[in-house]
């Protein structure tokens, strides 16, 4: 069991039957009336978003979860298969445990969560960051870079996100799986 001061993120809490991630939070304490928690819960199985306000204080029950990394092999019909370095045992995760798969190249490595009592795999988690190289973008115009001006592009796993007017394809670059947002070039 914890309580709201124990909050973080990442952290897998049991809720409502489900097993939920914990992926924003925020403590309120308003002028009139008591202190709550906002959170944005993640179902591990799902991938489905919810809010929830708990208040300050209340007892929630939390899953134990152990963290391992393993490197993406392949995906085929089956969903996304990786590998543990250590035992070389293989993984099979359907594509709606694996967010932001379409960042990943083979490989990467990647945090997969394991629920600690029956060893079931939950999730897979990508770095916060990945490098990944320009495959097709518009040329951009030569000395346009005082505007913060985005357009489209697309790197080598297919994924598309936004980048400033000076990058141009093949050019390797950092991305935020987050949100899919562009970082900076990489040397």
């Amino acid at each position: 069991m914890a309580t709201t001061a124990d909050f973080r993120n990442g952290l897998v809490l049991n809720y409502n039957g489900e097993l939920h991630v914990i992926t924003e939070f925020q403590h309120v304490k308003p002028g009139k009336g008591p202190a709550f928690v906002r959170t944005k819960l993640r179902n591990i199985k799902t991938g489905r978003v919810i809010d929830n306000t708990f208040n300050a204080g209340v007892k929630v029950e939390t899953a134990r979860v152990e963290q391992r990394p393993h490197q993406f092999l392949y995906k085929d019909d089956y969903g996304y298969t990786f590998m543990d370095n250590e035992s070389f045992e293989q993984v099979v995760l359907p594509e709606a445990m694996v967010p932001f798969a379409d960042l990943m190249k083979e490989g990467q490595v990647a945090t997969i969560l394991f629920h600690a009592e029956t060893e079931q795999p939950l999730t897979a988690e990508l770095p916060t960051t990945v490098e990944l190289v320009v495959t097709y973008t518009e040329p951009g115009l030569k000395g346009d870079t005082a505007t913060n001006t985005l357009k489209p592009a697309i790197v080598e796993t297919g994924a598309r996100i936004q980048v400033p007017l000076f990058i141009d394809t093949d050019t390797k670059i950092r991305i935020k799986t987050s949100d899919y947002s562009y970082v900076e070039r990489v040397k």
